[in-house]
């Protein structure tokens, strides 16, 4: 089924599911986080039915939660606390239409998981965070966690209305040893 993403662009989305189809093969499991109504999620699923991978999902369902000093930019006034809110049981509700497996829903600020809460190893990570704390904390969740070859997108990274997401992701690369390219607005990054 062809889904459509509305805060993704279609060229965006398809790097996405490429990378996503790419790593298939390394062990571990696939992890969104910030998957607000389940765009991408959706399409997450169906590249793993048949096989024993799972897709864990992680959002707070409140919307954005306030946004720290980092996160400061004239372009970015729509992002505002609560925005982008969407329940749990919708997200839920989109799986069960589309005949698809539902995922692991963890609901939840990204700092109050702890790594029990993420799958032992980690194949494909979509981080779609939007603020700098937000990005800061999905990425200490899974960076012990990834499977060699794994693939860890973190969307807006190029995107001046959410500078804080650059911001995060600029400083944790300095002490890890991934690498990173730049594909539209997304950061892709590898060890």
């Amino acid at each position: 089924m062809t889904w459509k993403n509305d805060q993704v662009s279609e060229q965006e989305t398809a790097k996405i599911l490429e990378l996503a189809r790419s790593v298939f093969d390394a062990p571990g499991d696939y992890v969104e986080f910030g998957c607000y109504a389940g765009d991408t999620s959706l399409m997450l699923a169906e590249i793993l039915v048949g096989s024993e991978k799972k897709l864990y999902l992680y959002d707070s369902f409140e919307g954005l939660p306030e946004k720290s000093s980092q996160d400061a930019s004239d372009a970015g006034r729509d992002f505002v606390k609560g925005a982008l809110a969407v329940s749990k049981k919708d997200v839920k509700a989109r799986f069960l239409r589309a005949g698809l497996m539902v995922p692991v829903i963890k609901k939840a600020w990204f700092n109050e998981l702890t790594s029990e809460d993420v799958p032992d190893k980690i194949a494909f990570a979509f981080l779609d965070g939007d603020l700098y704390e937000s990005i800061r904390d999905s990425l200490r969740l899974v960076e012990e966690k990834m499977a060699e070859k794994a693939v860890i997108i973190v969307h807006d990274y190029a995107n001046p209305a959410l500078p804080g997401v650059a911001k995060a992701v600029d400083e944790w690369m300095i002490k890890s040893d991934y690498k990173m390219t730049q594909y539209q607005s997304m950061a892709i990054v590898r060890r």
